[in-house]
């Protein structure tokens, strides 16, 4: 901990050192998930002003050895090279914190795109927060400390404004546009090629349909530096003898835990390195999740979504707990055990007659400003502050 001290205090300096230097107006650095996917809303935004504003220098951040597309320009994390170019950008795009030790030049215009609508409770209205290398105090501070940095924040629907707002106590602009990421469900003409590009890449058989289990991170899986423990909740076998004639099953975990997923079962993948989970969405016929936020993206697709909620009482009591009664709100079936699990895929046919009025308030509520035009509207704010 002490030589990371020494470093980041190093970096730091490095930083503040090129911040004399002039910006490049038209030189925009984006980032996704801490640089470990070329994904999300910042994608999004990033393809779009490809097409439409060519006169603009365009950086996606990524970490060393993460494959990107070969006609994305980018720059290894952590670098002098990124910290120079993060100085003299007018714009950072980002849907997650950057390190602590950056320093936002004064007319560096940051939009925080955010990877999420909330269920579980967020930074600074956590009570207890248990993850590795960190204390809730410090863990609330960096989070203030990060917010302050946001010239704009990007909102999904009221509910999260109103979290946002108070979780990362954010005094700045709140752009209540949609997720640049959900523009996808709503581009009707791309979804059999990129379903076709997701069966191609997991060798899925085109008879068969496809389930995408994604269930959220848990703070307290950490076993020490570096460790994370996991267990997958249901049996893959017991699903292979079940449903293996019917269905292929995605299993979609955290990149801390997805690596150590053990598939042997032959109608089961791990997709957990998938770069873009929207396209796992459009490939799914049906979604297994429990309290993860995919639950509001996947709900624009308008098709079935189960919650298997195993360990409900403990992660809602004692782990994090949650903005709003799930129990009431959730748009499908939650199920406590592998058999009830097993149960409703079998009735999965029928799953639209029986959840249709709780889908339809669930979509209302969450789904509220997503019509296909939101890296759109964050493209022109873009560019409004690069000419302003």
């Amino acid at each position: 901990m002490k030589r990371t001290g020494l470093i980041e205090r190093g970096l730091r300096t490095v930083m503040r050192v090129f911040t004399w230097l002039p910006q490049k107006r038209k030189r925009i650095l984006f980032e996704s998930f801490l640089g470990k996917q070329y994904s999300d809303s910042p994608r999004a935004i990033y393809e779009l002003m490809r097409a439409m504003h060519p006169e603009c220098e365009l950086i996606f951040s990524k970490q060393r050895g993460v494959a990107f597309p070969p006609n994305v320009k980018t720059v290894d994390r952590l670098t002098f090279r990124w910290i120079y170019l993060l100085a003299t950008s007018r714009v950072w795009v980002s849907n997650s914190r950057l390190p602590g030790w950056l320093i936002k030049p004064e007319k560096t215009f940051y939009l925080q795109t955010w990877h999420g609508t909330p269920l579980k409770k967020l930074a600074l209205d956590m009570d207890d927060v248990q993850m590795a290398n960190t204390t809730t105090a410090r863990y609330k501070q960096g989070f203030k400390q990060e917010a302050a940095k946001w010239s704009s924040l990007v909102s999904p629907n009221a509910y999260s404004s109103s979290i946002f707002r108070r979780a990362f106590a954010f005094e700045g602009e709140m752009l209540e546009i949609g997720y640049p990421r959900n523009d996808i469900f709503y581009q009707e003409a791309r979804h059999a090629k990129i379903k076709e590009a997701v069966y191609r890449h997991y060798d899925i058989d085109h008879s068969k349909k496809v389930l995408l289990y994604a269930p959220t991170w848990r703070d307290n899986a950490f076993e020490g530096q570096g460790k994370y423990s996991f267990e997958l909740p249901f049996s893959l076998n017991e699903f292979e003898k079940r449903f293996g004639d019917e269905y292929v099953l995605l299993v979609r975990m955290h990149y801390l835990v997805g690596s150590r997923l053990d598939v042997t079962a032959p109608s089961v993948r791990n997709t957990s390195d998938y770069p873009d989970i929207a396209e796992l969405y459009l490939a799914s016929d049906a979604l297994i999740t429990d309290y993860s936020s995919v639950m509001f993206d996947f709900a624009h697709l308008s098709r079935p979504i189960l919650f298997y909620t195993y360990d409900l009482e403990h992660y809602r009591d004692q782990l994090r707990g949650f903005y709003f009664d799930f129990e009431q709100e959730a748009p499908g079936p939650l199920l406590s055990t592998e058999t009830a699990l097993f149960e409703e895929l079998d009735q999965l046919d029928d799953w639209h007659t029986r959840y249709a009025s709780a889908f339809r308030a669930f979509q209302e509520t969450y789904c509220q400003w997503d019509d296909g035009q939101a890296s759109e509207r964050a493209m022109k704010t873009i560019i409004k502050r690069i000419h302003g």
